[in-house]
């Protein structure tokens, strides 16, 4: 009798167990990423250009007027080359062109963005790299007669587009605001 009660009372708890629970899926969510609003102050090193650089990066520049904007907070970092232009103009945006598509690897797409200033003589391209490629950003510009910028923007980790396309945003605004400050010297 104690065995057929012990059986009973085993089938008791595991039936009374395995209620089922509805499944309810859970909603849709994106990260948020809030990065500071950036104030912008001129960065004027010896050479011959200046522009303005967000109060986040640190600044390094070489003697060769070479520049590295870095990103702290988001682990990347912008590097800027000079060359001076000498009747080379062409084969200076040819070279600036063949290093942004070398990504096409990698890269999903390409795009560009032309940006004219003809009162500051700034002629740039911004370009655009979706895909997991090792720079998202680039871009060059000059004055079409004595300088020439070019500059790429990396993360310092392995691209994964998804995860880092808020900061590549984030980071476009600056160089865009970069561009548009560029004054020659």
């Amino acid at each position: 009798m104690f065995r057929n009660l012990g059986v009973i009372v085993v089938l008791f708890f595991l039936l009374s167990a395995c209620q089922t629970n509805e499944t309810i899926p859970k909603p849709k969510a994106q990260i948020s990423l809030n990065y500071p609003q950036p104030n912008y102050q001129l960065l004027t090193p010896p050479c011959p250009f200046s522009f303005e650089i967000s109060n986040l990066v640190k600044a390094k520049i070489d003697k060769k007027c070479w520049v590295t904007l870095n990103y702290p907070l988001l682990n990347a970092s912008i590097d800027i080359t000079f060359k001076q232009v000498n009747n080379n103009l062409i084969q200076l945006l040819q070279d600036a062109e063949k290093l942004t598509y070398s990504h096409t690897i990698k890269a999903d797409g390409i795009s560009n963005q032309p940006f004219i200033n003809n009162d500051k003589k700034i002629f740039a391209t911004i370009y655009q790299v979706t895909g997991n490629a090792a720079s998202q950003l680039q871009f060059h510009a000059t004055d079409s007669i004595s300088h020439f910028l070019t500059g790429a923007l990396y993360f310092n980790c392995e691209p994964n587009y998804d995860s880092i396309l808020p900061a590549v945003k984030y980071i476009e605004t600056d160089l865009r605001h970069l561009i548009e400050t560029i004054n020659w010297k």
